[in-house]
């Protein structure tokens, strides 16, 4: 089995499991795949209650990672998601205790209610796997991983993201309200023992995750027509 046939039986097995408690979003989970391989990042937008932080958690808890949940609020700090330096008052220096932004999967959930300082606070972290604090430099878990869930703009109290901010994120993913049948699909599947969120799911082994790595350590050559180029430009 070729390393890509590995990759794609991976991304299989995830879609297979989430699908055990996310139901009827097969696209999202499609595209949430891709941006996890690509080590990408997510931006989700739908109203509240479609299941984004059963989402997250779950594929947090698929590839065996700790997962951190940002809840956005207009009196959200920077220092909330990165953390701050606490005074050790035995060893008389200060300490650095990392906020959530240090998991390896994160959501930010309703990140356009935070404002436009605290949403900057996340450009560093999301382009280069760092924080920096008090002019000192963290490093983020490898393969960080950040899922945003925002409102859509027409909701009170919402802030637009940045230009610049939208450019960190690998793709948008447009959640719906389910039809008249999946809705109906949901609600009894919850409804039994062991199902929805309580689901059994099957994390991926180490040497799975191991190959995954591998592929993503391959180059591909993709040739771009001169016209192309100029369209751009």
């Amino acid at each position: 089995m070729k390393i890509t046939d590995k990759t794609e039986y991976l991304a299989q097995h995830v879609h297979e499991q989430l699908g055990k408690v996310i139901v009827g979003m097969d696209d999202i989970i499609h595209g949430l795949i891709i941006a996890w391989v690509a080590q990408g990042h997510v931006l989700l937008e739908g109203v509240p209650g479609l299941g984004k932080t059963l989402l997250a958690k779950a594929l947090a808890q698929l590839i065996n990672s700790h997962f951190g949940r940002i809840q956005g609020t207009a009196d959200l700090m920077p220092s909330d998601i990165t953390g701050i330096h606490i005074y050790n008052s035995e060893k008389h220096t200060f300490e650095f205790a990392p906020g959530p932004l240090f998991n390896r999967v994160v959501l930010v959930d309703e990140i356009n209610r935070t404002g436009p300082k605290t949403q900057s606070a996340l450009l560093q972290a999301m382009e280069e796997n760092t924080v920096t604090l008090d002019r000192k430099t963290y490093p983020l878990p490898k393969d960080f991983f950040l899922l945003a869930a925002q409102n859509p703009y027409e909701f009170e109290g919402v802030y637009p993201l940045l230009e610049s901010q939208l450019d960190r994120f690998l793709v948008k993913l447009n959640l719906t309200y389910p039809d008249a049948k999946t809705e109906a699909l949901i609600l009894s599947r919850y409804d039994k023992p062991g199902g929805g969120h309580q689901a059994a799911l099957q994390s991926i082994t180490p040497l799975a995750e191991h190959d995954l790595i591998l592929a993503r350590e391959q180059t591909a050559t993709v040739h771009v027509d001169e016209s192309l180029y100029r369209y751009v430009v």
